[in-house]
């Protein structure tokens, strides 16, 4: 790493000769594969990056020069360009975040992690410093061809375009691929630009052609590039961003130094609005991201560096519970369908797109036309399923809400990775979904708290024809079955006190002390607290709702059996669940004292996710003295009554 340990900032690039900046880019390669395979992370976008961001911070003079960057996956080189090169601990508690991070650089601008918001910054940055007179300072936004599919990179490029002196470089790294191979209209487009041959050389071509032809060569060639823009349209049909007032160069080689610089000092220069389209390889430089044809390692786990496979491997994940019962549920019901917004894998859809090809839609990177179109198909007479993390349904709330629930229409979200995910950091922890989904009319939620709920709340959740339905679950492999002792009405009863646990016939409260409603994924946690209350010679009843929207109608009932309620979620407290059992509890006249346990209303450092629960108290010895201290109370109130 000879060249790599001698890059402390951007400026550091300036010294280096072209020979010297491709071993650099070799070296990069090197140090992504031999770090990341040891503390996992987004390891095949990065490679694909390598001489993109070089060349990118010889020619802009960040942080000056304002670089950002879309989803911000891609940017492991970036980081290493501008100082950290401590990857030991990437997406570690203490170390590198696996995304741009402001409190680690001033070269990092945003720190975004949800995809096609890039442009808007970049519209909104480009115009503050025109207002502030700083014409001299570009906004460079990299996005990828995968978030250009999203809808609020069209709305910013409208308005990008509509002021011509807005110097704005976009850099489209369009390597085919979000996760997996980019669809859409826009992507056929893409495909057609870097197949064609490139307008200027064939300009070149014609212009030497022609001016050695006598007499009428100059003037059919003046003829020809006065018409340049249907030229260049029939040749390489770039006009869709240049009947936008885009200026367009490309199809750049993403991997040619030279060319790279070129463009980027020819888009620099410009003064306006300027779309520099680079092609590159997802896994570059890595065997084994490269015969990867699912996603090309696009994020990958702790694997050895010479095979690409996993040190270790895991138990079953409730993703691939989910993939399972999706295929079943195909077999069984024709009017299933599925739909993903680019994560096709990740979701655990693949089997099912396998089976039933003409019955999965991708949409790209459009969770606010997954909904709708969601709603459409559901208005047809057919039940669709649409799969995606639960923090990416932040952006189709109005969607659910005024598409789909207004209409009254059968269908069901299926939200993964909901709750702490931990590494990914605070835009990929699924902590609101239970509070924006409370405000839905006649939206009915699930949590399932093992393998087996997953299976027969999707199944429960794909019978209601009148309504939306959600199943939520959390990230990781799935733990071990967590039996029901019994039903009270649609709840499930998880442990109950003995009757040698109360006071002998004739004396004292015959009521249990604590009532703990566990959601979802909680339960283990819950049982375990209940355990260490038992030894404090506290009574409880653990209850799992398996729907916690609506508020199960038996629960104020059995509630009023106990001395105090607890409620325990891995979703913000915020309007959460806690929140509606007590709103419950109230409507029916039941005077309890409730305690609710679940996330704070406050974005997360990445680490890992037992690490974040021991943080803000969601473990169960956490749980279990709060709540010890809280049964103390209401026994100093009893004996003072």
């Amino acid at each position: 790493m000879a060249l790599l340990t001698r890059i402390r900032g951007p400026r550091d690039l300036d010294r280096l000769t072209m020979p010297q900046l491709t071993a650099l880019a070799q070296e990069i390669r090197g140090f992504l594969v031999e770090e990341v395979s040891k503390t996992g992370g987004h390891l095949g976008p990065n490679l694909g990056v390598v001489e993109l961001t070089i060349a990118m911070h010889r020619v802009f003079d960040s942080p000056r020069d304002r670089i950002l960057f879309d989803t911000g996956h891609q940017s492991y080189v970036h980081k290493l360009l501008t100082g950290r090169q401590d990857f030991s601990r990437l997406k570690m508690k203490g170390g590198l975040s696996g995304y741009p991070s402001r409190a680690e650089s001033e070269h990092d601008v945003i720190e975004n992690s949800h995809a096609s918001t890039v442009l808007g910054y970049a519209d909104g940055l480009a115009k503050a410093n025109k207002l502030q007179g700083h014409k001299d300072r570009p906004v460079v936004a990299v996005i990828g061809d995968g978030a250009l599919t999203g809808g609020m990179a069209w709305e910013a490029l409208n308005n990008i375009a509509d002021c011509r002196d807005l110097p704005v470089v976009i850099v489209v790294n369009d390597n085919e691929r979000s996760y997996s191979p980019t669809i859409g209209g826009l992507a056929n487009h893409l495909a057609t630009l870097r197949t064609t041959q490139n307008y200027e050389r064939f300009l070149t071509w014609g212009k030497e052609a022609l001016q050695r032809t006598p007499v009428v060569g100059q003037s059919l060639f003046d003829t020809l590039h006065g018409a340049k823009k249907g030229l260049k349209d029939f040749i390489a049909p770039q006009g869709m961003f240049e009947d936008l007032g885009l200026k367009y160069i490309g199809p750049i080689d993403g991997h040619d130094l030279a060319a790279l610089e070129s463009a980027f000092t020819k888009a620099r220069g410009f003064g306006g609005p300027v779309i520099v389209h680079c092609i590159t390889e997802k896994g570059r430089g890595y065997h084994a991201a490269e015969q990867n044809d699912e996603d090309r390692f696009h994020a990958v786990g702790v694997i050895h560096p010479d095979t690409g496979l996993p040190v270790k491997s895991s138990g079953k994940d409730w993703t691939s519970v989910f993939g399972e019962e999706m295929v079943a549920l195909g077999r069984e019901r024709k009017d299933i369908v599925a739909i993903t917004a680019a994560m096709l894998h990740p979701v655990g859809l693949a089997p099912f797109a396998k089976a039933y090809p003409d019955r999965i839609f991708d949409v790209g990177i459009a969770e606010q036309h997954a909904a709708v179109s969601a709603a459409g198909l559901a208005t047809n007479g057919l039940h669709p399923v649409v799969a995606v993390y639960a923090t990416f349904l932040n952006r189709a709330f109005d969607q659910v809400l005024m598409d789909v629930a207004l209409h009254k229409l059968g269908v069901t979200f299926v939200l993964d990775r909901a709750g702490v995910t931990g590494t990914d950091g605070a835009s990929h922890n699924g902590m609101w979904d239970m509070s924006i989904l409370q405000v839905v009319p006649g939206l009915r939620l699930a949590a399932p708290r093992d393998a087996d709920q997953v299976r027969a709340q999707l199944r429960e959740a794909v019978e209601v024809g009148d309504a939306p339905t959600v199943v939520r679950y959390s990230k990781g492999t799935v733990g071990p079955a967590v039996p029901s002792l019994g039903r009270i009405g649609g709840m499930d009863v998880l442990r109950e006190p003995l009757p040698s646990d109360f006071p002998a016939e004739g004396g004292g409260d015959k009521r249990a002390d604590v009532l703990i409603v566990s959601v979802g994924a909680m339960a283990t946690i819950c049982l375990e607290a209940a355990e260490l209350l038992a030894a404090q010679g506290i009574t409880s009843t653990v209850v799992d709702p398996r729907w916690v929207k609506p508020v199960d109608a038996a629960l104020p009932g059995l509630a009023a059996e106990h001395r105090m309620v607890v409620t325990v979620e891995d979703n913000g407290r915020a309007g959460g669940v806690g929140c509606m059992i007590a709103q419950a509890l109230r409507d029916a006249g039941v005077d309890l004292p409730l305690r609710d346990f679940g996330i704070p209303q406050e974005f997360l450092d990445h680490a890992k996710r037992e690490e974040i629960m021991a943080e803000i108290g969601l473990t169960a010895p956490d749980i279990a003295r709060k709540v010890t201290e809280a049964v103390a109370r209401l026994d100093q109130v009893t004996v003072g009554a």
